[in-house]
């Protein structure tokens, strides 16, 4: 994916942000947050180092707050971003273009995973339909759905619900969720209740 901000344009974007008053460096991260709708937050790892370095060539300056570091415009920040008013306009631009291609990337990646998701459920409710078609009865045998064979099928069954538990918190850290995934989850899941209850004979 390319760089949410092109060289330099987050150098001139902290200065703007700090144009409205003094911030700490994590209401700076959130502010960026915000500004991305979600969809990016820098690290303090990115943000940091360039708050030093603008502090180093005095377009900075830094009190303390109990243990916070508050960051401050200089006369000589303001008048840097004076200078540079007319770039300010396309950095904002370049920012909205890049929150609509994380957008478009995030949505993208929840479609083939909902995708994959959906092919699993299927070759799950397909397996589990095989495995419960009853065998021939054979003399002294269990009546079918109980003993042995129904402690199996419930461990099967409670195996796929923690698997896709786990997939499912993975995929929700990583890209987030919203609500048409859950409606496809859902869908998929009525869709594979109904597989199985056809499968068992209801």
């Amino acid at each position: 994916m390319p760089p949410v901000f092109a060289h330099g344009a987050l150098r001139l974007y902290l200065l703007a942000a700090l144009e409205e008053g003094p911030q700490h460096g994590y209401e700076i991260i959130r502010a960026l947050t915000d500004r991305f709708g979600g969809t990016y937050s820098p690290s303090a790892g990115t943000v940091y180092p360039r708050l030093a370095k603008l502090q180093e060539e005095g377009l900075l300056e830094t009190t303390m707050d109990g243990r916070r570091t508050i960051y401050s415009l200089t006369p000589a920040g303001h008048a840097e971003l004076d200078r540079r008013r007319h770039e300010l306009n396309e950095v904002q631009a370049n920012i909205t273009a890049s929150v609509r291609r994380l957008a478009d990337d995030i949505r993208t990646d929840l479609q083939e995973n909902m995708r994959s998701l959906r092919a699993d459920l299927a070759a799950t409710a397909e397996t589990a339909r095989t495995a419960a078609r009853p065998a021939p009865k054979a003399p002294h045998r269990e009546p079918a759905g109980t003993g042995r064979a129904l402690k199996e099928a419930e461990f099967a069954l409670a195996q796929f619900r923690d698997d896709m538990r786990i997939e499912l918190r993975l995929h929700a850290a990583k890209n987030g969720l919203d609500e048409v995934a859950v409606d496809t989850l859902r869908s998929v899941l009525d869709q594979a209740a109904t597989a199985l209850r056809s499968t068992l004979g209801r």
